[in-house]
């Protein structure tokens, strides 16, 4: 990315993480299908599957928006994740068997879309913290 100029808005002067939003987008994704292939076929609650594979759907309605980089759209996602963290733990406490470990793999997945997230918002935060910081000093004249 080219340097910014003096008069550039804050967010002409973040350098993007491009890495760390593919890798949320793509937890996000392996998420996605673990919960519908849990449901689904793996383990579900009721033989030939239950209607928790709808479970699914918060997270994709967040795809395009975390495929896209948008970062409002990450940043509701990373909350809405922490309830598929909070499930995994639960589920792998007191699951047994496949079940339990599946619920330990959406744990892993949910805390790698978070700190992937998090790292690609970080940059943006910090730049508009600091606009926001510049627009309220006073002016020496």
């Amino acid at each position: 990315m080219m340097p910014a100029r003096a008069g550039a808005p804050a967010a002409a002067r973040v350098v993007p993480r491009n890495r760390c939003a593919l890798g949320a987008a793509l937890a996000l994704v392996a998420l996605i299908v673990l919960a519908v292939a849990w449901e689904r076929w793996l383990a579900p609650l009721r033989p030939g599957g239950s209607a928790l594979v709808l479970k699914a759907l918060p997270l994709a309605c967040a795809l395009p928006g975390v495929w896209r980089r948008k970062l409002y759209t990450l940043q509701w996602a990373s909350m809405l994740v922490l309830l598929y963290m909070a499930e995994g733990v639960v589920r792998g406490m007191t699951d047994a068997g496949l079940s339990a470990r599946l619920g330990w793999a959406e744990v892993a997945l949910a805390a790698l879309f978070i700190g992937c997230a998090l790292a690609y918002l970080a940059p943006f935060k910090r730049a508009a913290r600091t606009a926001g910081r510049n627009a309220r000093a006073p002016e020496s004249t």
